[in-house]
């Protein structure tokens, strides 16, 4: 069931409330999930229920995105900003430091917890930040592009093109690399959330300079990159493993840009491997 939890955030110009949705199921050690640009939390719906029999998993919508409501009035879409809410909301659910997993954007942003020292481990499917000018421009063009067809399309538009599995493809394959497998029912539910994602242009604008250059010590970091993701192309993880040179580097066969719904169980081992207590990590 999905639940929202109020919390204030310190900012420069002084605490501010903030709401944020999210769904919380499972037991053991809690895992906070998070997705990227312009997506929702039931992108890791294919996951959740083997997570949910080792973990107390927390899937959550970023601000702006899904359920969650835009940041107030004057706070930035970056990553210190975005960085402080999440650390505020790991309070409000009175969470201690919990392992966390993000996908691209999500997948940076777990990255900066773990370099605050927020979070007990970090598991990055596909982050941002690794790449070179040229591949942060050719995927920003390709996320604006999908936004822009999402937002002329009309709901019954999107329904229609959803039914068949070619039009999934044609809705989803730049981010899925079997989107036949996706269901209809999530392929329009997630267009219409990227229609309708605010702050999605002040994120990637915020994002133009970013590049994830710091180190990660003390946690363990998972980076997984599958195989035929078309946005943020596979030798970026080669780049994350040099700047994270005690990172676990997994290669995720046959999975796109999101690889949760292309191979579940796959990514569901990568992720408990992930997320497993520090005292039972292997060297």
């Amino acid at each position: 069931m999905s639940a929202t939890v109020s919390f204030e955030v310190p900012t420069p110009r002084g605490p501010r409330t903030m709401n944020l949705a999210y769904t919380r199921v499972g037991t053991g050690e809690p895992l906070v999930l998070l997705h990227g640009i312009g997506h929702h939390r039931q992108v890791w719906d294919p996951v959740v229920p083997v997570l949910a029999v080792e973990r107390d998993v927390i899937c959550v919508d970023l601000p702006g995105c899904g359920e969650s409501p835009a940041l107030p009035g004057g706070l930035a879409y970056d990553l210190p900003t975005t960085t402080a809410v999440l650390g505020a909301l790991c309070e409000a659910l009175g969470l201690d430091r919990p392992h966390v997993a993000g996908n691209s954007l999500g997948g940076l942003l777990a990255l900066q917890l773990g370099r605050d020292r927020l979070v007990r481990s970090v598991t990055a499917l596909s982050p941002a930040g690794f790449w070179s000018q040229a591949e942060r421009r050719y995927a920003f063009t390709v996320l604006m592009a999908m936004r822009q067809i999402a937002r002329r399309m009309p709901p019954p538009v999107v329904e229609a093109l959803a039914r068949p599995a070619v039009g999934r493809t044609l809705l989803t394959s730049t981010i899925y690399a079997r989107p036949g497998r996706r269901s209809p029912e999530a392929v329009v539910a997630e267009t219409l959330a990227l229609a309708r994602a605010q702050g999605f242009s002040e994120t990637l604008r915020s994002g133009r300079e970013v590049r994830f250059t710091d180190t990660i010590t003390g946690i363990p970091v998972t980076v997984a990159w599958g195989s035929r993701d078309r946005l943020l192309v596979p030798r970026q993880g080669i780049r994350a493993k040099y700047v994270l040179p005690k990172a676990r580097l997994v290669r995720l066969p046959g999975c796109g840009h999101v690889p949760m719904n292309d191979d579940p169980a796959l990514v569901a081992r990568v992720l408990l491997d992930g997320s497993r207590s520090v005292a039972t990590q292997t060297p």
